[in-house]
């Protein structure tokens, strides 16, 4: 059967050198990505690489100690000698008092060791050049505010949905895949998406959501990887991988008569979709019968 578009081999020079500049740039942007999570998440805990410690430091912050002591301890760790913030936080624990800032000699290790970053002039980071900026950081560690999860969750979700939309456009033209495998490539990575998202919030009320945060990441991560590869080489390496390379294995696996991964997960997909209006009616009644009246009262009031 022929199919409705022109497949991603077919396509001129010009248009696969565009899909794949692309490709190769948000690659790069998404590997940096990685290695910027892993210097600021993965070092909340002190020791270098991702762990479920670390989102849940992150997001639900350290309770034992305080913001400033687990920053540190964490991610500013290599950005003072042991000597100096052990000084810091011994200030901390004493009470953090605005005398003893200045004749302990804290402020002019803050003044030598922070201010460089931590300035007016840095709007993404808090402003170290007066006391009262850093006496916010020497309460109770909570995690991330609700103020700043509300601020990168929009950047997030406009952002990566926007790059998901081109990366997955680009991939609909691949016709070594079927249609439910596209389908689900190119769904997975916004379902994943909103997953971290709430995972976040979640986290941030409750630590044991943290291995919702590793999980949704990972999806999002293999979906990416699934359709980049699979573009790449569809454009410039069809020949060689799929007809006489191990892609061939892989197309004839695609076209057997048996049952695949994507039919079962297809038929789950459908069940669940066909499940939603019947729980929407519920939904609503309850809504209807308990939650407005409870909304009224509580306006009243």
């Amino acid at each position: 059967m022929t199919p409705k578009f022109t497949p991603l081999k077919d396509h001129d020079t010009p248009i696969k050198v565009l899909f794949t500049g692309y490709l190769c740039t948000v690659g790069i942007g998404y590997l940096f990505a990685l290695i910027q999570i892993l210097f600021t998440h993965g070092m909340a805990d002190g020791k270098f690489g991702l762990s479920v410690d670390d989102i849940v430091y992150s997001y639900y912050g350290n309770r034992s100690g305080t913001v400033l002591e687990q920053k540190l301890n964490g991610s500013m760790k290599e950005n003072a000698p042991e000597q100096e913030r052990f000084k810091i936080m011994e200030w901390v624990r004493a009470g953090a008092d605005v005398n003893d800032y200045k004749d302990d000699g804290i402020k002019k290790i803050i003044e030598t060791r922070c201010v460089m970053c931590h300035n007016k002039e840095a709007s993404s980071l808090p402003d170290f050049s007066e006391f009262e900026g850093l006496k916010a950081y020497t309460t109770q560690d909570t995690g991330a505010t609700f103020a700043s999860l509300t601020r990168i969750s929009h950047i997030h979700l406009f952002g990566i949905s926007f790059i998901f939309m081109f990366v997955g456009l680009i991939f609909s033209f691949a016709e070594t895949s079927t249609t439910q495998y596209k389908c689900i490539a190119v769904g997975m990575p916004y379902a994943f998406l909103v997953a971290d998202i709430m995972s976040w919030w979640l986290t941030k009320i409750d630590p044991v959501f943290a291995w919702l945060v590793i999980f949704a990441g990972m999806g999002m991560g293999i979906s990416f990887l699934f359709m980049w590869v699979t573009s790449i080489l569809e454009m410039w390496l069809y020949k060689p991988v799929f007809m006489n390379g191990f892609g061939s294995r892989y197309l004839t696996w695609r076209d057997s008569a048996d049952e695949s991964v994507a039919d079962r997960m297809w038929l789950f997909i459908k069940t669940v979709v066909s499940q939603l209006k019947p729980t929407a009616i519920i939904l609503k009644e309850f809504v209807l019968k308990y939650a407005v009246p409870l909304m009224k009262d509580l306006f009243k009031k």
